[in-house]
């Protein structure tokens, strides 16, 4: 094969920040010319080059300037000229004015349609400069984060005299007041939008002595985000109230209210939870992104072998499956995956929860209502008479709903439903202990599933180092000497957290023939958990190093999630 005379500058610069060699660039180009596909975009798809390299070569393609930027090098006023909605949706942020020209960090420099827009709403004309998009994303989280864009506005609420007593406030005021953005529906609305922005899960606004905070669940972890003036804190739940209608004049008992929001076109579903206590009343939001939301069982178990072992399960056509693990664990999560695989129009499913949080087209749900006697078991008793072929149950809590459970499985229905225990082998034992006699609970069962969420390293910090000896033989003792880990330090991309985003692992744990005449004689959790593992079973310890073996997660997360004695 003839050898590419290398003259182009793109091509100097691919092979001089090493992305390929010359001879791999040969067949690159080649490739490219019976493709027509450009080589940027080949070496995009195929993963050959970084965020940053890519974005380098556009800028050289371009004749556009390349710029390593920070957070300090953008000018705040030149930031803000540009909407938060349009600088996150194209990954783009205004870095400083010069005369009549507004100079535009873009990861996508020669999007004519975006320059033109930002031109017609600022009437500067657009300089675009490249960057890397992490570095963007990193800039637009701290001049747009939730402490910057309600500073000024905490900052006011300060001046507020301290001896100012808290005044009744009427709807009528306060929806006038969320109308004509005061102070207080702005800051709760940043809140809710800065929540969203950064991903979180729940939304904690906390009275405290001196200030009210406010902190974010990402990732499963609390993050502290604001100090509000304690001052305020009972306009701010009074605010909240209103948009959940719930009744502002209660402060002595807890309440459950729900907000209907959108944010960048995507609508969500705010649950809205107060809980009274010495201070004040205490709030919690709960974060539900109702727009788009797919629950694909590729996505949520992407390991090939723990997606065909549930798929197996999921083809029965009657038994029960059971999903464990502790609160928070994406149980809900994975029982909707399944009911998705099973939505197919010719079962009719009818779930009963506690709450339901997501609607389900096609799906009959439920939700219990303690207080007019619609618990689990009353409820699953009239779901059974509504001729149903797939029942997934919230949570088994009880005897009553495990015995209905376990004779609706045994009656030719299959029956999906959640316990708290530690791991699949457990589910067993719990429900013995309830009071389920075990012939029938082995003639039921059709296999356990324990599952843990575990975070996600950050790829832009991630470093690897080599384990110390005494690790390496406690928890990687048959992998080899010259294995590498990875650590993630933190940096503007994660939140200073090294990770982003969770995934889940499982241990999944079917019932076969040996392992049914175990649970019948009363054998142990430990007996029928080895005996599992000799047919296969992986451990939730397994999976969780074969995760960090790969580099999806650190060694410090897995201890964190995961029992490493178990075994």
């Amino acid at each position: 094969m003839p050898e590419l005379q290398v003259e182009n500058p793109l091509f100097d610069a691919i092979i001089r920040m090493g992305i390929v060699d010359r001879p791999r660039l040969n067949e690159i180009c080649e490739e490219c010319a019976k493709s027509g596909k450009n080589i940027v975009t080949f070496l995009k798809e195929n993963n050959l080059a970084t965020e940053e390299q890519l974005s380098r070569l556009v800028a050289l393609n371009q004749k556009i300037e390349f710029i390593n930027l920070s957070p300090d090098s953008v000018e705040p006023i030149a930031a803000h000229m540009i909407p938060y909605e349009i600088s996150n949706e194209h990954n783009l942020i205004g870095i400083r004015m010069e005369a009549n020209n507004l100079y535009v960090a873009m990861s996508s420099p020669m999007d004519l349609a975006v320059r033109d827009q930002i031109e017609m709403r600022t009437g500067c004309k657009v300089i675009p400069q490249a960057a890397a998009p992490t570095a963007i994303k990193g800039a637009i989280r701290y001049h747009f984060n939730v402490q910057n864009v309600t500073k000024q506005t905490i900052a006011s609420m300060r001046l507020k005299k301290t001896a100012e007593q808290e005044k009744p406030a009427s709807m009528a005021v306060l929806n006038q007041m969320q109308e004509t953005g005061d102070p207080v529906s702005c800051l709760v609305a940043s809140i809710i939008s800065g929540a969203i922005d950064a991903r979180a899960s729940d939304i904690h606004i906390e009275p405290q002595e001196k200030d009210t905070i406010v902190r974010y669940r990402i990732d499963g972890i609390l993050r502290k985000e604001l100090d509000i003036p304690a001052t305020v804190q009972g306009e701010i739940a009074s605010h909240i109230k209103i948009l959940a209608k719930m009744d502002i004049a209660e402060k002595r008992l807890p309440q459950d209210g729900h907000i209907k929001t959108s944010h960048q076109g995507k609508e969500f579903d705010l649950r809205v939870s107060t809980l009274p206590s010495i201070i004040g009343e205490k709030i919690v939001i709960r974060v539900l992104n109702k727009s788009g939301t797919r629950w694909n069982l590729d996505n949520i178990a992407p390991d090939s072998s723990d997606n065909q072992r549930i798929r197996k399960l999921v083809d029965n056509p009657y038994g029960m499956i059971l999903l464990t693990g502790p609160t928070g664990s994406g149980k809900t999560t994975t029982l909707y995956s399944l009911l998705q695989l099973l939505n197919t129009g010719k079962n009719n499913i009818v779930t009963v929860e506690d709450p339901v949080e997501y609607r389900l087209e096609g799906i009959t749900q439920v939700q219990t209502n303690p207080r007019a006697g619609l618990t689990f078991a009353s409820a699953l008793r009239s779901i059974l008479r509504q001729d149903p072929d797939i029942i997934l149950i919230g949570e088994i809590r009880d005897y009553e709903t495990a015995e209905i459970a376990v004779s609706a499985a045994m009656t030719g229905h299959l029956v999906l439903s959640t316990l708290h225990t530690n791991d699949a082998a457990g589910a067993i034992s719990r429900l013995i202990n309830l009071g389920i006699p075990p012939f029938m609970l082995a003639s039921s069962l059709l296999g356990a599933i324990a599952q843990r969420l575990y975070r996600t390293s950050c790829v832009t910090c991630r470093e690897s180092y080599k384990p110390e000896p005494e690790v390496k033989k406690t928890i990687f003792a048959k992998e080899p000497e010259d294995m590498v880990l990875y650590r993630s330090t933190g940096c503007d991309n994660c939140g200073k957290s090294g990770y982003v985003g969770r995934k889940s692992i499982y241990e999944i744990l079917p019932v076969t023939n040996t392992i049914r005449e175990m649970i019948i004689t009363g054998k142990n959790d430990t007996a029928i958990k080895h005996q599992a593992i000799s047919e296969g079973m992986k451990t939730l310890r397994a999976s969780g190093i074969q995760q960090v073996l790969n580099g999806q997660t650190t060694l410090e997360e897995l201890y964190r999630v995961v029992d490493m004695q178990e075994d």
